[in-house]
């Protein structure tokens, strides 16, 4: 029938979908689904041949709308599937149950990260220390610029927050290389920020330029990251100069 009077019918269009101008309505139930489809595509249900569903999903409230291949693309994807199969043995040696084996991967990995984690932890305590050592008075504030080794960008925020809780009127200029690549994060007390009209953000802006990066943050607190390694050292000699 032409498209206007199937839409009468209450027939739904799906959207993206392109209709011309005569269409076929296909009922299933009145109440339940009646849809506009553009044509009869096969003669009958063997013609399609294998068919696997490869998404499910809602389209609207109670409709969910599947996915699927079917014939020769069909075989094909179960074909990839099985050769995927196969790699996954290979790497792990042929177990004979893949998926436990792989479970078993992922319990350690995750056993692994919450050691990871830890160690990281025992370390930035280790290097708080050595950073409260490294403290020098100058001009009303307490400075600390210096080089650490620690790989987590997290736990270098850690180190630099749990030092603003301790150390009053401090700030706090340090650089780090984190995966491969140079990190500089600037702390300061919130009364230095207020009195002393001092911005992380602003001079993180300029020891960025340092490492060939780039960043921000907040008054108080902004970190930066960039690509020359090797200009790390320079960025923290800088930031002596700078108070």
């Amino acid at each position: 029938m032409p498209i206007d009077d199937a839409k009468k019918t209450g027939a739904m269009a799906l959207f993206g979908e392109k209709y011309g101008d005569v269409v076929r309505v296909v009922t299933f139930d009145k109440n339940y689904s009646v849809e506009l489809c553009g044509g009869t595509h096969v003669q009958s249900t063997g013609q399609i041949g294998f068919l696997k569903i490869t998404s499910e999903g809602a389209v609207a409230a109670g409709i969910r709308r599947i996915e699927a291949i079917t014939s020769a693309r069909a075989e094909e994807f179960v074909e990839q599937q099985t050769a995927l199969v196969e790699e996954i043995k290979h790497i792990l040696k042929a177990p004979k149950d893949i998926a436990k084996s792989l479970q078993s991967l992922v319990d350690e990995n995750h056993n692994l990260q919450k050691q990871l984690q830890h160690l990281m932890k025992e370390k930035g305590q280790e290097i708080k220390k050595y950073l409260t050592s490294k403290t020098q008075e100058k001009d009303g504030f307490t400075l600390i610029t210096e080089r650490i080794e620690l790989d987590s960008a997290e736990e270098v925020k850690n180190v630099l927050f749990e030092l603003r809780t301790k150390i009053p009127n401090l700030v706090c200029v340090v650089g780090s290389e984190i995966k491969g690549k140079p990190s500089v994060s600037v702390i300061i007390a919130d009364n230095l920020v207020k009195d002393k009209n001092l911005n992380a953000g602003t001079i993180i802006r300029d020891l960025a330029k340092e490492i060939d990066g780039g960043g921000g943050g907040q008054a108080f607190y902004a970190t930066a990251g960039g690509t020359k390694l090797e200009g790390l050292s320079a960025a923290i000699e800088k930031a002596k100069t700078l108070f």
